[in-house]
């Protein structure tokens, strides 16, 4: 079984928020780490392939530092990488993203594509779909469970309420996996250093460039909340202050009907 991963490089959670001059994007002086929903599409693309074997492929889009998510990849077990490699591939949405990957793989053969559920920075959870219909294949997500059957899968998705949703679906698919599937495992020194020796293709923008459309979402604006505090004290009597508040609540607030 050949699985893509498809695997996206984000500011670290506890990174201080720095926005570039124009307020578009996040400065290149933050920490960077991997999306962690990418992680989990990634120990499930490993552990497919213990089963069945095969191979389990990464790929990612952005500038020089974006390497780092596909070292760890390799470290982990996956056995090749593709870096859409160039600052540009920030600036696209997930729409053309979504067509640059599938340019950069139009001539290989893979019988799943992994995404994770989202991506810890934007949260559009639009890159895997689209792809999928660019491709033409079926796709299926948020899922738990996947389990081989026949020529094709069998999947788990969660749905609202606790309820689940079981597919059959024949390959090649593009699945989005929901963080918590499986137990993330660490990457061993062995590993780490075999990971150096796999092989890593680089694709320049002006590769993908006949590909890619004008964006069809643009961002305006990125700013940091500004926190309020504004304290008022309710003066009068038990059954004045109650009545104060009821109407405070259903006209300012709104919370009561």
């Amino acid at each position: 079984m050949k699985i893509l991963v498809c695997m996206k490089q984000v500011p670290q959670k506890d990174a201080p928020l720095k926005l570039n001059e124009s307020g578009t994007w996040i400065r290149e002086d933050v920490s960077y780490e991997v999306n962690e929903p990418d992680a989990y599409a990634l120990e499930e693309a490993l552990r497919q392939k213990e089963k069945h074997s095969g191979e389990v492929v990464v790929i990612t889009a952005g500038p020089a530092r974006a390497q780092q998510v596909l070292r760890e990849a390799l470290a982990k077990g996956a056995d090749r990488a593709i870096h859409l490699e160039d600052a540009g591939f920030v600036g696209l949405d997930a729409f053309n993203t979504a067509r640059a990957i599938a340019a950069a793989i139009k001539d290989e053969k893979f019988d799943l594509i992994f995404t994770g559920l989202q991506s810890d920075d934007y949260g559009f959870a639009q890159t895997g779909v689209i792809l999928a219909e660019l491709l033409g294949w079926p796709h299926a997500t948020i899922i738990m469970q996947i389990e081989k059957s026949g020529d094709g899968i069998r999947v788990k998705r969660e749905l609202e309420a606790g309820f689940f949703q079981f597919v059959t679906m024949p390959l090649p698919a593009v699945l989005t996996i929901q963080s918590g599937i499986n137990k993330l495992r660490y990457a061993t020194l062995i590993r780490i250093k075999q990971a150096k020796n796999k092989p890593l293709r680089k694709v320049a923008l002006a590769e993908v460039q006949s590909a890619l459309l004008p964006n069809l979402q643009k961002i305006e604006k990125l700013y940091v909340p500004q926190k309020t505090k504004n304290t008022e004290v309710l003066e009068g009597s038990p059954g004045e202050i109650a009545k104060k508040l009821t109407e405070k609540l259903r006209n300012e607030v709104r919370v009561l009907g």
